[in-house]
């Protein structure tokens, strides 16, 4: 008899529904691929910078000809806990990022945002170090075992925010990961320039921001789910 009930207690579990993954209901997209609809300037400043075109959402590089009103693209609802991912590809020489949890509290999107770096990480001018390449926690954190395609191409960024826990990955692969105000976070942090911004990452909930730096970045399959 008890092996009859353990197998019919075996058979039972059998049937039962495989775990499904985290419920994704909360899933959506930040860009729809044909308006600005979702997005504002930062500040509600005046910008000429940001336009959509064939299904992109594109920062046009500066001009030496026309007039340049630039800033930063934020997204209109605020978020604390998600994931969110991206396509993004950039010109030759071009820098750009996506930041998190942004308060206009602040005179600028990286005073209070830490930033997942997009760089041309061999044809930008100047020396970069490390952690200002492409999926670098910007003047914080180095990516690692990262698979970088050309300029010109498109890449697939993620960020990961839970808490204090943050995660960066870049085509599939985790390239970093950090907690906020930890000790290795805090010696980082007061050894780079963020020393002399108190609002940097001080923010629990805020906007998603793409920045501009007046050179040529594309973006496109936003997508964004929140989490616990």
């Amino acid at each position: 008899m008890k092996y009859s009930w353990l197998l019919i207690f075996t058979l039972t579990l059998a049937c039962q529904p495989a775990k499904q993954p985290e419920d994704s209901t909360n899933a959506h997209s930040l860009f729809d691929g044909k308006t600005l609809n979702g997005w504002r300037i930062f500040k509600n400043k005046e910008n000429n910078s940001w336009e959509v075109i064939d299904g992109t959402l594109h920062c046009k590089p500066f001009s030496e000809t026309e007039i340049n009103h630039r800033s930063d693209l934020i997204t209109e609802e605020q978020y604390e806990n998600f994931e969110l991912s991206f396509n993004f590809k950039i010109a030759s020489q071009s820098n750009s990022g996506v930041m998190f949890r942004v308060s206009e509290d602040y005179e600028l999107t990286y005073a209070s945002g830490p930033e997942y770096q997009i760089i041309d990480d061999d044809g930008y001018p100047g020396q970069l170090a490390e952690e200002n390449k492409t999926a670098g926690n910007y003047a914080m954190h180095v990516p690692e075992g990262k698979t970088l395609k050309p300029v010109g191409e498109w890449n697939e960024g993620k960020i990961i925010a839970r808490g204090n826990h943050i995660e960066h990955w870049l085509n599939g692969n985790k390239v970093l990961a950090y907690e906020l105000y930890a000790d290795d976070w805090t010696t980082r942090r007061d050894a780079s320039k963020w020393k002399d911004f108190p609002g940097y990452a001080s923010v629990r909930k805020g906007h998603i921001a793409l920045q501009d730096h007046g050179n040529e970045v594309w973006f496109k399959n936003i997508i964004i789910t929140v989490v616990d």
